[in-house]
Formats: structure tokens, sequence, C-alpha cells
């Protein structure tokens, strides 16, 4: 088969190298792609833009692509597999109506509430609302935490401490910083516990959950300071152990899946649960996303057995019932993102990296995300620049492997934070 992959960051290298496992994948049309994609085999990175529906449909039938992959949340969002299908080129990845879920915390909240679903208390507002939601705010308990309603690329949640933070947090969504994402807000209680990212795939009707991860959202050492696109995550994690996944799925996935239904929308992809775990193992969900997450999947894709190929082909098809069980390899995977200096604000592009190939001979997997290749330069395109994924039989060794690649990689001003994992070795005796 030939296929549509959609999308340019490290999420997309990982489905790309994934899929091309596979010796029924016969082509990859990666749009646009990134440095990273250029060099798989029987991969092709086309220059088309994400807005461009009716570019990507005609290049798809032109060159016979019997399956698209969409990765971003935009487009999907924009609804480019409305158009896609439309066009009779069968799509991985919900209707714009379904990735609703995402691109609206509010209408995602009040799905949660009508299925029942288990989530924070909370309520929107829009600029119109500025006093009150500063009124609010100064009701609640802190720490509250504010978040941009739309689609913020990960970026726009912010935890208060205080008030004045709360208020402070209000004024700078409604005044612009992630554009028409902040022009309604929610506020919500904080859950404290741990975050765990649980990715599950669904064709509308059954769902079936990959392994879970956990991923390192801030950008400095112990979780600290705002908030990035990820800056690392690792699989599985002992977070939220095989008993308590089958119960998330039955408690808030399938019931979400139903909810959906229930509303006319036949959602067929990645279900991604961003959840809240207390110490007592009761998970709450933060935020549902429609895409495969990043990086969490550039942790948990190298740990598949199963040909990912197919898994995507049940979805799209609708019999993802009669896949029983998704096999797994044993042992664990950690990915750690290189990022360029100055991100999650202002960072500089055209920097020439090297080592990759170093870091690779050391039995690292190098996913890239933002990179673009110039002549035989590879040079540095974007804020989170690769993920370094490390396998290994232990957390340890598998967070050690990418630390020891990341050593060989160079490029100016870059930045990663040395702790990736640290709540995984915490809990472990592995030392």
């Amino acid at each position: 088969m030939k296929i549509l992959l959609i999308g340019n960051g490290g999420r997309e290298h990982a489905l790309a190298w994934k899929l091309l496992q596979s010796d029924r994948v016969r082509q990859i049309f990666c749009i646009p792609g990134n440095g990273g994609t250029a060099t798989l085999e029987r991969c092709q990175n086309m220059a088309l833009s994400l807005s461009d529906f009716e570019g990507i449909a005609r290049f798809g039938l032109v060159n016979g692509a019997s399956l698209a992959v969409i990765g971003p949340e935009a487009p999907l969002a924009g609804g480019l597999a409305d158009f896609l299908n439309s066009k009779n080129i069968p799509t991985f990845g919900p209707t714009r109506n379904g990735a609703q879920i995402e691109s609206s915390k509010s209408w995602a909240k009040e799905l949660m509430r009508s299925a029942g679903v288990p989530t924070a208390e909370g309520k929107t507002f829009t600029k119109s609302q500025r006093g009150e939601a500063r009124a609010y705010a100064a009701m609640a308990r802190t720490p509250i935490v504010v978040k941009a309603d739309g689609l913020a690329a990960g970026k726009g949640v912010i935890v208060a401490d205080t008030l004045e933070q709360a208020h402070q947090a209000i004024d700078v969504l409604f005044q612009g910083r992630f554009g028409q994402a902040g022009n309604s807000i929610v506020i919500e209680e904080f859950l404290s516990g741990q975050e765990v990212s649980l990715l599950a795939l669904t064709d509308g009707k059954t769902v079936r959950p990959l392994v879970p991860s956990q991923d390192h959202k801030p950008i400095g050492e112990g979780d600290t300071g705002p908030n990035t696109g990820g800056m690392g995550a690792y699989a599985p994690t002992p977070i939220l152990p095989p008993h308590l996944v089958d119960g998330v799925v039955s408690r808030i996935l399938e019931p979400v899946v139903g909810a959906l239904r229930d509303r006319g929308i036949d959602y067929r992809g990645v279900l991604y649960a961003g959840l809240m775990v207390s110490p007592e193992g009761d998970a709450k969900v933060l935020e549902f996303n429609c895409r495969f997450g990043d990086p969490e999947t550039q942790a948990v894709l190298p740990l598949l057995e199963t040909p990912l190929h197919e898994l995507i082909a049940a979805c799209v098809e609708g019999r993802l019932a009669d896949v029983t069980e998704i096999l797994w390899k044993p042992g664990a995977a950690a990915c750690v993102v290189m990022a360029a200096g100055g991100y999650p604000e202002a960072y500089e592009k055209g920097k020439v990296i090297t080592g990759i190939d170093a870091a690779e001979e050391m039995g690292a997997i190098v996913f890239h995300a933002g990179t673009q290749r110039r002549g035989n330069e590879l040079l540095t395109s974007g804020g989170r620049v690769l993920g370094v994924t490390g396998i290994g039989e232990t957390f340890s060794g598998a967070i050690a492997k990418a630390y020891a690649a990341i050593e060989a990689i160079e490029f100016e001003n870059s930045y990663y934070r040395h702790d990736i994992g640290y709540r995984v070795k915490s809990m472990s005796n592995e030392q």
C-alpha cells in the first residue's frame, strides 16, 4: 500500500519509521516531512502546505495512495479528514466534529459531563467576561489552572499558585499570547497526582489502548518553568499498571466514544487521554487530544510488536474488534528532546546538526522534529529539534542509552532536560 502521512514533526518521523517496517507498505509520501523522513527508504517528502487540502488530495489520488494518516491536530481541527474521505481516500484521524475533543476544551468538558467521565470542575469564559473570570478565580482555591480553550500546541496551560498569578494568566491568554486559542479560556480546579498519557486506537466502536507513557511538559528540571510541547517521555509507565488501564478504558474511553457516537460522530483514529492519577490509583481526565502524542509516540512505537499499518487499517475499516490483542516488546523506552536554545520562547533556526550517525551507532533511535536538509547539511528548523530514544531491558537502561547518544549530537545552543524519567527512577529499585 501507499500512504499519505501528514505532518512534519518528530511524531510523523516515528510514524513513518514504524509503518515502513512492514513489507506491505510500499511507499510513504510525507507532507511536508522533515530532514529525517527525507532519508527513510521508500519515503518521499512533498512540499505541500498542511492547509492545501485540494493539493494534498490531488497528489494522493494521482499517486495511488490507499490510506492517509494525519499526525498534527491543526489539520484535523480544520477538517482535512472530512475532505480526504470525501475524495475516497480512507483516512486515519477524526473528522472536524470529532477533533473538537481537542480543539475546544469547553466542548470536551461538556462531552465528558454527558458521558459521566471524571474530570476537574471548571467554567468557560470569553474575552467579554474577563471580569467574571477574575471573580471566579478569586472564589476558587489555589493552585488553580487557566487554559486556552483552543489549540495552543500544548503550551496554553498555566498553573497559578496564587490569585495574582491566576489574574495574570487570565490577562495573558485574553491578550492573545496564543492567538485565537485564547479567545475563550477554561478555569478549572487543580488536580494533584501524577500525569499519565494513555493513547488508544478506536474505530468509533471498539477501543484498544496502547501502553501508557509519561510526558515531561515543562521546560525546566524537576518539571519547572513554562509548558512546552513536551521535553521527553518514557513508556510503559508503572503509574498506570494494566489493571488500571483496563479501568480507564471502561470508565473513561469507552463512555466517551459512546457519547461521540450518540452525537453522530464516527470517530476513527487516536483518542489520547491526558490523565491525573492519584496515589490511590484514581484517574481523572485533564484533557483529551485527537491524535498521537508528541513525544509520547517516540517512546511508545519502538515497543510496538504488532504491525502499525494493520492497526490503522482496522480502525479505518471499522473492524478493530477483530484485533483481540496488541503485542508489545519487553523492556522500556525513553525519549529525550533536544531543543533550540530559547524554546519555548524565541529561538534561532539554521544551526548545523552533527553526530546523529554516531548516536545511532550507539543503539539509539534519533527522530527528527524541527530539522531540514540543505545540500549535505542538516539544519535546525524548529523549537524541538530532535527526539533521541533509547530502548533497554529496564527503565534505567533505556534512559542511560538515550543520554549517552545525546552526548554525541551537537548543534549550537542546544538544550535538553537531564532528568527525563526521574519519576519512574524514584519509584523503582533500579539504580
